[in-house]
């Protein structure tokens, strides 16, 4: 696999005069001075394939709510040995050492340019099925349940999710939900800053995060800005002001915001799906609004297929491949797709 890391760029340094209350828009503020730079650059200009009225028909069909029958467990899963996935205390060598970096590299600093780079270009512009071929090249170094390929896992968590008849959006959110893993080939410095679980940046560091003696190493850990329960948050600011750590997670979450008439159900499913610490866990409950505990139940719906579905089967891909473009045309208006 060819992959080429940029160089870094240098990140700002957060000033002492940082506050936990001030901080806490950190994300509204970084918004919107990223606006007024695109606006500069002209890159808001409306075209025929992203009009103003498209952008007004996906603003309004992603805040309606979902048929709540979506929510009903899956029989399949109900006697499923839940311990024999996510083994981390058996996981190989690969895996350790993909957390020992993360943990020690996501920082403030590094998640705030992150977003700036983010905001401020366009990776690729292709369909989300081509995008689903490309990150076929991709084996997760922090997966301990399964070898096989990224299109893999996504057509088994989407069947799944079918065979259990739940909405058409929910089985999307299946085939998507990691395909911001696409970073890989773009911005990041190797897989620490795309995959693996996702946490909390700015705040102190939960005990249960996986391998969580390893933050040790991270600068964060030490700064008195940061290293505190609610660190630059406020209680129960909501968990869309909270900076987690950047990855496929955040990713396409964005992407899918801007592009997809998804309900707010499944844009949580692919922001959240990783942040185990919070859905399995119940850490940084302090930080949560009551907008978040109904994300939650979406959230831990999805995880069961997520998680439960990963096996050694494998489905024929061009036999799927006709159900799976109209699902995609039906969510994603605009076939091409900015990333």
């Amino acid at each position: 696999m060819n992959h080429k890391i940029s160089k870094p760029t240098p990140t700002p340094t957060p000033t002492s005069q940082s506050t936990s209350s001030s901080d806490s828009k950190l994300l509204d503020r970084l918004d919107d001075d990223i606006l007024k730079v695109n606006q500069l650059r002209g890159s808001f200009k409306t075209s025929p394939s992203h009009s103003i009225e498209t952008e007004l028909h996906l603003e309004s069909t992603s805040e309606t709510i979902a048929d709540e029958n979506w929510q009903i467990a899956s029989e399949y899963y109900k006697n499923i040995d839940t311990k024999a996935f996510r083994q981390y205390e058996l996981a190989c060598d690969r895996v350790r050492q993909f957390y020992e970096e993360q943990h020690e590299k996501q920082t403030v600093a590094y998640n705030i340019q992150a977003r700036i780079n983010f905001k401020t270009k366009t990776r690729a512009k292709m369909t989300v099925w081509e995008g689903l071929e490309r990150l076929n090249k991709l084996l997760d170094d922090s997966d301990p349940d399964t070898e096989l390929s990224q299109i893999d896992h996504a057509l088994q968590t989407a069947e799944a999710i079918r065979r259990d008849g739940k909405p058409r959006w929910f089985q999307l959110v299946g085939l998507i939900h990691d395909l911001g893993k696409l970073l890989y080939f773009f911005d990041s410095k190797g897989q620490w800053d795309v995959v693996g679980d996702t946490f909390p940046v700015g705040c102190k560091f939960s005990k249960r995060i996986i391998f969580p003696d390893s933050f040790k190493k991270n600068p964060d850990f030490v700064n008195p800005l940061y290293n505190t329960k609610y660190g630059i948050y406020s209680k129960h600011c909501g968990l869309d002001k909270v900076m987690l750590s950047w990855g496929h997670d955040e990713y396409m979450y964005h992407v899918a915001k801007k592009n997809s008439v998804l309900p707010a159900e499944a844009l949580a499913m692919i922001r959240y799906h990783s942040f185990y610490p919070w859905h399995q866990e119940l850490a940084y409950s302090y930080l949560m609004d009551d907008h978040d505990k109904e994300m939650l139940k979406a959230v831990k719906a999805f995880n069961t297929y997520d998680l439960y579905s990963k096996s050694d089967q494998q489905y024929n891909v061009e036999e799927l491949k006709p159900y799976y473009l109209e699902l995609i045309d039906e969510f994603f208006p605009n076939k091409i797709i900015d990333f």
